[in-house]
């Protein structure tokens, strides 16, 4: 999923997930986090990944990409910012 906003919105994207088991209220059963944070470019190309266990991710990051990819994906110049009104309320009546 994360992969994709890259895709879409024509930028990087630095997914982070924690790793261990996390406890719920300090005992019994937890929420088991599986690691592998990555760094993907506005194509949505996997380029630093971590494992499963705690890491620092670092990546080489070239800001110029992203206009290079919006210029040839224009998603964002396409979108219909006329249908966005609706938005800004939380409920829409006839």
């Amino acid at each position: 999923m994360q992969r994709s906003h890259a895709i879409a919105n024509g930028c990087w994207v630095a997914a982070v997930n924690r790793v261990g088991l996390e406890r719920l209220g300090g005992q019994g059963d937890g929420i088991q986090f599986w690691g592998h944070s990555f760094v993907c470019d506005p194509f949505g190309v996997v380029v630093a990944e971590a494992g499963k266990d705690e890491a620092l991710v670092l990546a080489d990051v070239d800001l110029t990409r992203v206009e290079e990819v919006r210029r040839h994906w224009p998603f964002l110049r396409d979108r219909r910012t006329d249908a966005y009104s609706g938005i800004q309320h939380r409920f829409l009546t006839d």
